[in-house]
């Protein structure tokens, strides 16, 4: 069975850009979301198979374009430090996510006509 014939439906990715160079996207907001679920950015970046540097990179640049901190590291304690996301960052995950769902239903007719067009057997 091809790709096109499959029975979900293509999907729709949002990428927020802010200005021509600063975006929030689904790969950003997946690690606010792993970050939150491991509470650690070490754990967050394994999870998605990312260095830890490129995680800190990544919500680094967070902080910096949204001019909040959307990560906050913790103390260490006796199994070491942490993070854990900032009200801010739990918002912009929630707003993201929020958008993300409103795009996906105002477009889902033609997602579903864009599915069927693909399924459509080519002429010769």
């Amino acid at each position: 069975m091809s790709r096109a014939s499959a029975k979900s439906l293509p999907s729709l990715s949002v990428r927020i850009d802010l200005d021509s160079e600063d975006r929030i996207g689904p790969g950003k907001i997946e690690l606010l979301e792993q970050i939150h679920q491991h509470g650690s950015i070490s754990a967050a970046g394994r999870a998605m198979d990312m260095s830890y540097k490129r995680a800190w990179d990544l919500v680094d640049e967070i902080n910096r374009i949204c001019g909040h901190a959307a990560v906050e590291p913790q103390t260490g304690g006796k199994n070491g430090g942490g993070a854990m996301l900032t009200p801010f960052g739990a918002g912009l995950v929630a707003r993201y996510r929020k958008i993300e769902r409103n795009a996906a239903r105002a477009v889902r007719k033609e997602l579903e006509a864009l599915q069927t067009d693909i399924a459509r057997p080519r002429k010769s």
